[in-house]
């Protein structure tokens, strides 16, 4: 899977929850790619439900979505979220901008969440940089909280 998203609006999300600490690149690659992967899974589960509906237009309530945020509040671009919501469903499906912009909030919100995890993972282990095994190892502990 190629990375559609970029690492700026990334980084920028793991430095707001890192709480002084340093972040290395590979903490903000490994976020991203972790982003972007939800974010297609999230996408095959919405062009479900649009399925289900008898449409091929997937909206912001087929993600869960029923208050959909200003884009302008968001730090993730809305451009990229329409690729990587096409990475994984049939061209067929078409994305409604208040789709993008509701998944666009959902991936940031999740970011905000592993990268103050990841930040608590550092600390814990002594040290000032957030490293992309802070991250990988929020996903290995989260296999056991579901």
């Amino acid at each position: 899977m190629s990375v559609e998203l970029p690492f700026a609006p990334v980084d920028s999300i793991i430095r707001r929850n890192a709480g002084g600490l340093r972040v290395s690149a590979e903490a903000t690659e490994e976020l991203t790619r972790r982003i972007q992967s939800r974010g297609a899974e999230l996408a095959v589960d919405a062009a479900a439900q649009a399925d289900n509906d008898g449409r091929k237009t997937l909206m912001a309530a087929d993600f869960g979505v029923e208050n959909v945020p200003e884009k302008d509040a968001l730090e993730v671009p809305i451009a990229p979220v329409d690729r990587i919501a096409r990475l994984e469903i049939d061209d067929r499906y078409r994305v409604a901008m208040d789709a993008r912009i509701a998944l666009a909030s959902i991936l940031e919100d999740e970011g905000d969440d592993i990268a103050a995890a990841a930040a608590s993972l550092a600390k814990h282990a002594g040290r000032r940089t957030i490293k992309a095994a802070d991250v990988e190892v929020y996903f290995q502990l989260q296999q056991y909280v579901e």
